[in-house]
């Protein structure tokens, strides 16, 4: 069983004609097993995207009518900031589940109208502001480098994007390999959380370790540390890996994403540390160590 995403997935492009949208999926379309089956713009319905190696989708006006006409069951959005909220609530309404938005930027009161909108929904928003999903050989959905991807064994939940791709990186490089590397993103309003993969990742027979990379602000990793603990008591346990970003970032400033800032003596790396080790998480102390980590604690 794969994490959301594997070779019969099938997405729709929000932001398609857009530079940014044309790229990642030029990329997309290039790896091995994903299936881009069209894009959205309101005023190009019935037009054709056309990309750089002649590869063509069809565009339609509406989520609704390309989820209609295609089947499709992922939406990726790369609309601008000031659109992304709407694009992302329209997918929801047209009951697409599962949805990736990459868009960094988004307003936080735009994110809190759409979060009070998912609520109510069966659908399950990525992000935004993060890297996306890849299963190796199987889909690729957001800016994940494919080439430093290898079918395996570990799964990779993280808010930091380039720690994403450096975990990958590094366990590619010890010969563990991914099920699925996940990219929660950083912004404090946010659809998927570090629970909601680790719930995955745990019921899920391909991943056999995790790496969990967090980083200052919130409470999402101490959240995470103690459903881990719960989840131990029950039985339910799988070697980990962790680190945590910005261990010597000042108190109160905010450090490369929206949620990362400490305040109110809240957030701080030590108490986020602490809590990772106590749940069995074996932290790493630099991320170019999470593939050699890795391989200690599933040695024990």
């Amino acid at each position: 069983m794969s994490i959301l995403v594997d070779k019969n997935t099938k997405i729709i492009v929000q932001g398609l004609t857009g530079k940014t949208g044309t790229f990642h999926t030029e990329q997309a379309l290039a790896y091995h097993g994903t299936q881009m089956v069209a894009g959205v713009h309101p005023s190009k319905g019935g037009e054709k995207w056309t990309g750089s190696k002649g590869e063509t989708l069809p565009i339609y006006a509406s989520v609704a009518e390309a989820r209609d006409a295609t089947g499709a069951n992922a939406s990726v959005i790369y609309v601008p900031p000031a659109g992304a909220g709407a694009a992302i609530i329209e997918a929801i309404e047209a009951e697409i589940p599962f949805i990736v938005c990459i868009t960094e930027g988004i307003p936080v009161m735009d994110m809190v109208k759409v979060k009070a909108r998912l609520d109510r929904s069966k659908s399950r928003l990525l992000g935004p502001n993060c890297p996306g999903i890849m299963t190796p050989d199987e889909c690729k959905i957001g800016i994940m480098p494919g080439n430093i991807f290898r079918k395996g064994s570990v799964g990779v939940v993280s808010r930091s994007g380039t720690l994403t791709y450096e975990a990958v990186f590094q366990t590619t490089n010890v010969g563990l390999g991914q099920s699925t590397a996940v990219g929660i993103g950083g912004d404090p309003v946010k659809g998927t959380e570090f629970i909601d993969v680790l719930e995955m990742f745990l019921a899920d027979d391909e991943t056999q370790s995790i790496i969990m990379i967090g980083e200052i602000g919130g409470s999402a990793e101490e959240d995470a540390a103690q459903f881990l603990r719960d989840e131990a008591k029950r039985g339910r346990k799988k070697p980990m890996a962790g680190f945590i970003a910005g261990r010597t970032a000042p108190p109160g400033r905010t450090m490369g994403h929206a949620g990362a800032v400490i305040s109110g003596g809240k957030g701080g790396a030590e108490d986020k540390i602490a809590a990772m080790e106590a749940a069995g998480i074996r932290v790493s102390p630099s991320p170019a160590r999470l593939g050699t980590t890795l391989v200690e604690a599933i040695k024990g």
